[in-house]
Parts: structure tokens; C-alpha cells; sequence
């Protein structure tokens, strides 16, 4: 092949993986709205109820392809499968969830969107990886985006007490360690598995995720809950099915794939689309349009992104 057709398959690849990219985040950007839909659901009711459904599904989808995919995965993947759910499923959700309602969704997106500074930062010192001073234009404009989402909701009186509001952005940094850690691991795992398909990772990982929510149901119960009537339990079944069917299932499908096209210096900055997806449906459900910070947000995000690809793009 050709150093032309090189560079052209490689510049297919990066327009599949950021297409990717993209739909992961517009289904992910679903799962900030959840503790709004179902706020009479405490994070770990939440946490169970999405992951169970996620787990069920998955679990229905992969049992006729079971036995063919068994000896592919050994102890060394279920150990990966296994911490991979609990940093980028179990953990970080629970953390999310928390943080969206007692700090708010202004407050978490803007940690959470220097998830790609982490990620970035992190698969730049990868062998091969494209220098951090080339990436440098990209992450600040990442940072700049991220801090005009959160000027607003930190310059505003905070809605809650204050202790409610320090344990919210705790457990928001909390979110964006578990994450970066998952986004990281994920990306090598998927690099190292040829044999295994990104869907039935996925599928696999739902599993997991699944039989680690049910390890939650004894604390659950513990825990004194809200007396709900039929309409919230109702309301709290489709979300937990809706967002693991759009965001576990077809997210993190999607999520995969990208990771096996693109660069860790690249996938990080693919999660800005969450954030993205995630502003434009807190407009809908607070039906206003964006103020000026969060119009500036969103250009220096897109920004950041276009900066990055241009970046990886191989010279003539």
C-alpha cells in the first residue's frame, strides 16, 4: 500500500472514529438528565436500576454467541472486565448521580469536562503519541470551554448548603478520576483484544456491570427510601431502561469502536461531545436558549476538538 493510500485510510478512520465519537456522546449526554427525570430516586437507586437493566439486556443479547466467544476471554480479561465496571459503570454513576443533585448539572459538567485534559495528557506519553505541545492549543481551549459552563453556576448564590454543595463537587472529581481511569484502561484493553468485537466487549462488560449492581442491593436496603407511588416507580423502570438501552448499550458500543480507530490523544477529546449533547439537552428541559458563556462554551469545545484533529493529521 502506497504512504498516499496510507494517510487516506488513516484520514477514513478518524472521520469514522470522530462520527463515533459523536453519537456516544449525544446518548451519553442522556444520562445527566436521569437524576432530573427520577429525582425522587436517591444516586444509589439509580445506580442499581440502570446497571440491572443494562446487565439483563446485555446478558439476553450475547447468550447465543456464548459459546463461541468463551475461549477468548480468560482470567486476565475478566479481571479487565471487572474493574472496568466499577471505574467507568458502578462507581462513576454513582458519583455522577450524586454530584448532579447536590452540586447541580452546571457544577459537574464543568469537572467534568476536563475529563479530555486527563485523558490527553495521559495518552501523550503513549510510544508514538503526538507531543503535548502540539496538543497544547487544544486542551486550552478544552479548559476555557469548560470553565465558561461553570463561570455561571459558581458566580450564582448556590441552591443548597454549602456542605451539600462542597460534598457534590467532591463527589465530581470523584466521577472524573473513575472516568479517566476507564477511559484509559478501556481504550488499551480494546487495543490488546483483536479477537474480541467491541459490541460483545461491550456486551461483556454489561454483564459484569450487572452482577456488581445486584452486590448493591443489600446496602439499598439498608438505606431508608422515599415513599413512591406507582407513576415514579414507573417513571423510575424507563429510565433506568431507557438510558441502558441508549447510553450502556448503543453508547458504549459506539464508544468502543471509536477507541480501536483513534488515538488515546484523540479519544479524549471525543468526550467533549458528552458535554456538548449534555448542555444542549439541559436547554430543552430547562426550555430556555444559552446564555453568552455557554454560546462561548460551546465554540471554544468545538474549537478544541477541530484543534485536535488538526493536530493528528500527518504532514505532507
Amino acid at each position: 500500500m502506497t504512504p498516499a493510500s496510507l494517510d487516506s485510510a488513516g484520514g477514513n478512520d478518524r472521520i469514522l472514529g470522530v462520527a463515533c465519537g459523536a453519537g456516544a456522546g449525544a446518548l451519553w449526554g442522556l444520562v445527566f438528565l436521569a437524576p432530573e427525570l427520577a429525582h425522587t430516586f436517591s444516586p444509589l437507586q439509580l445506580t442499581i436500576g440502570r446497571y440491572l437493566s443494562y446487565g439483563v439486556i446485555a446478558g439476553a443479547l450475547l447468550a447465543p454467541r456464548w459459546r463461541a466467544l468463551r475461549p477468548a476471554i480468560g482470567r486476565r480479561e475478566w479481571l479487565s472486565l471487572a474493574w472496568l465496571a466499577l471505574a467507568g459503570n458502578t462507581i462513576y454513576f454513582l458519583l455522577l448521580a450524586s454530584a448532579v443533585q447536590m452540586g447541580g448539572i452546571a457544577m459537574t459538567s464543568l469537572v467534568i469536562g476536563f475529563l479530555p485534559v486527563a485523558v490527553t495528557v495521559i495518552g501523550s506519553r503513549d510510544h508514538g503519541a503526538v507531543p503535548l505541545r502540539r496538543l497544547a492549543p487544544s486542551l486550552l481551549l478544552c479548559v476555557g470551554g469548560a470553565v465558561c459552563i461553570g463561570w455561571q453556576a459558581v458566580a450564582a448564590p448556590a441552591s443548597g448548603s454549602i456542605g451539600a454543595q462542597l460534598a457534590g463537587l467532591a463527589c465530581a472529581f470523584g466521577a472524573l478520576v473513575s472516568w479517566t481511569a476507564y477511559a484509559v484502561g478501556n481504550s488499551r484493553c480494546l487495543g490488546r483484544l483483536g479477537g474480541v468485537s467491541v459490541h460483545d466487549w461491550n456486551l461483556l462488560t454489561g454483564i459484569v456491570t450487572g452482577a456488581q449492581s445486584l452486590l448493591l442491593l443489600p446496602i439499598a436496603l439498608l438505606v431508608p427510601a422515599r415513599a413512591n407511588d406507582t407513576a415514579a416507580w414507573t417513571t423510575f423502570a424507563a429510565v433506568s431502561i431507557g438510558v441502558a438501552v441508549l447510553a450502556s448499550i448503543g453508547g458504549n458500543a459506539l464508544w468502543n469502536r471509536m477507541s480501536r480507530l483513534l488515538p488515546l490523544t484523540l479519544v479524549g477529546q471525543m468526550i467533549l461531545f458528552e458535554t456538548l449533547f449534555a448542555l444542549v439537552y439541559g436547554f430543552a428541559w430547562e426550555q430556555r436558549l444559552p446564555t453568552a458563556l455557554e454560546v462561548g462554551a460551546f465554540a471554544l469545545l468545538a474549537l478544541s476538538v477541530a484543534t485536535c484533529l488538526s493536530a493528528h493529521r500527518r504532514p505532507a
